[in-house]
């Protein structure tokens, strides 16, 4: 008996998660998409779509992986779940280049001091969404009792 290509590959070199990877990605795009579109940045002054959308994909991405590391092994349909809704979705969903970019653009336009809070809010605030979010996913699934 010999294992197939896919079962002897890492997974992150799979079709199949690739695929998925994909999918939640396309998803993701699309809605950071709408969301840049329903608050759109005017070119001066804070960020304000890129700031929420990067904040709620952390505190997403938080809850989830903390659900998903609760509910059991990284196998069957929670790794899919992680490959679609948090690689794909959330990694897409937000964004650290328009982030950066976007701090860049905010010195050249001659706003350093806007630059820098928006630098160190949107860096310590993510960081407390993901903390939210991990505290969040492990109250809404706690792991079972032995």
């Amino acid at each position: 008996m010999t294992a197939s290509a896919d079962s002897v590959r890492p997974l992150h070199r799979t079709p199949a998660a690739l695929a998925a990877v994909v999918v939640g990605g396309a998803a993701g795009t699309g809605a950071r998409y709408a969301g840049e579109s329903w608050v759109p940045h005017s070119g001066t002054g804070w960020p304000w779509a890129t700031f929420l959308i990067n904040l709620s994909g952390a505190f997403v991405l938080g809850l989830l992986l903390e659900a998903l590391a609760r509910s059991g092994p990284d196998v069957g349909r929670r790794r899919w779940v992680r490959l679609v809704a948090g690689t794909g979705f959330c990694g897409a969903f937000t964004t650290y280049s328009t982030f950066a970019l976007e701090t860049v653009e905010l010195v050249r336009d001659g706003a350093p001091t806007t630059a820098l809070t928006y630098a160190a809010v949107g860096v310590v605030a993510g960081l407390i969404c993901a903390w939210a979010g991990i505290v969040t996913g492990g109250t809404l699934h706690r792991r079972p009792r032995t």
